[in-house]
């Protein structure tokens, strides 16, 4: 059992970004093939087609409730193999779903299958270590799990060319069970026996009493799911701006890669900065900047025709540097004051920030056909309001003076 805050080794975040990292796998690497598999399953219109992307986070969401929990009463492990076998199952089902509505269907147990791993690898960390030091090993963990969806598309694209659409599902299969077994052979239960809750039907109830007890973890679970609910529409929506709206099909994957590196970037620079300024410092200048940036796309182009893709590549990639320093830095401050519910912690995180960010993401997406201002309006306005929140959260407390 390693102890809290000592040096982390490479292999250990290099496991937890890959269990991570099979929830961006199973994102990314279809977003070129969409509208082949909507041409597959009878499915043309490409507003119904980003239920693929959006809904699997649905089970993402919903599958934490129960996964979190669990773990904190039989451990981290056997969860994340129950995860594994449901994925599995679901992907199945994808393959050889007949229409939308199955192939749906396989994507929400794909999400609640890949919650499993999720969510654990958060509270192995959060076991493991705390404070800014988690939020330093968080953000490394993040920065291995940003390269999947670097090269994710690029791969699903020369897969989707040589073998089809099905043969990525297949792929993903396979990363699957080779993460399974490293898993099983090198990583040891980090669930200390003390920590361990008896499962009963009040153990969700009684960590929910306890998870609203801390102002800044429901804050930040707040502020997650506004910052994910606005990267969720340009997620969903990615193929159809640059493969509809600019007419890029063949270099869509290169572009959605280098938007990548650009959270992969600033991931990485937090992991080194956070240690010196801190995560609350350091997430709420990015929130700053986020927000400034999404106004000025918005007002600088309101009732106007796209900006050419350069100009619009180079507003994204601002945009999504500074993610790099909001995503790890929220769920870390989230997770800080409740190590000794970590499981359904991570849980209840990830549920909430989950289940906000999906409404969010579909009502905006529904604007996104002729044109990418509602994306940035909605960056902004979702920015705005994890602004407020964070600013409120964070205010000093007058001191009272004392009166003779």
């Amino acid at each position: 059992m390693q102890k809290l805050n000592q040096k982390p080794n490479f292999e250990f975040v290099a496991m937890m970004a890959a269990l991570m990292s099979i929830v961006a796998l199973a994102i990314d690497a279809i977003l070129p093939a969409i509208s082949n598999i909507g041409t597959a399953i009878n499915s043309t219109d490409p507003t119904d087609n980003q239920l693929l992307v959006t809904m699997i986070f649905l089970g993402l969401g919903v599958g934490q409730l129960f996964f979190g929990p669990i773990s904190d009463s039989f451990g981290r492990k056997p969860v994340v193999y129950i995860g594994f076998i449901i994925f599995l199952l679901a992907s199945i089902i994808c393959l050889y779903a007949p229409s939308l509505e199955i192939m749906v269907i396989g994507r929400i147990l794909q999400g609640i299958g890949l919650s499993a791993p999720r969510t654990i690898s958060i509270s192995i960390i959060r076991d493991t270590y705390e404070g800014d030091y988690m939020a330093k090993v968080m953000s490394f963990v993040v920065a291995f799990f940003i390269l999947v969806p670097v090269v994710a598309p690029a791969i699903g694209k020369l897969i989707l060319d040589a073998a089809g659409w099905q043969a990525i599902f297949y792929v993903q299969m396979f990363f699957v069970l080779v993460v399974a077994v490293w898993f099983w052979k090198r990583q040891k239960e980090t669930l200390h026996p003390e920590y361990k809750i008896p499962f009963t039907r009040h153990v969700f109830v009684d960590g929910v009493k306890e998870f609203v007890k801390y102002r800044e973890t429901v804050a930040f679970t707040l502020t997650s799911g506004l910052v994910t609910g606005a990267f969720l529409v340009y997620l969903s929506s990615a193929q159809h701006i640059f493969e509809d709206q600019y007419a890029l099909k063949e270099i869509f994957p290169y572009i959605f890669a280098g938007l990548a590196v650009s959270i992969g970037l600033s991931t990485f620079l937090n992991g080194t900065l956070v240690m010196r300024f801190g995560m609350r410092r350091l997430s709420l200048m990015a929130t700053i900047v986020f927000c400034v940036v999404a106004l000025t796309y918005s007002i600088v182009f309101l009732n106007t025709p796209n900006p050419s893709i350069y100009v619009l590549v180079g507003f994204l990639s601002v945009q999504f540097f500074c993610l790099g320093f909001m995503w790890g830095n929220f769920r870390s401050i989230a997770m800080e004051p409740i190590g000794h519910i970590a499981g359904i912690g991570a849980a209840i995180n990830g549920f909430v920030s989950t289940l906000l960010s999906i409404p969010i993401a579909t009502f905006i997406g529904e604007f996104v056909k002729d044109s990418v201002w509602p994306l940035f309006a909605g960056l902004a306005i979702c920015g705005l309001c994890a602004l407020t929140i964070f600013l409120l959260v964070n205010k000093p407390k007058r001191k009272r003076v004392a009166t003779t």
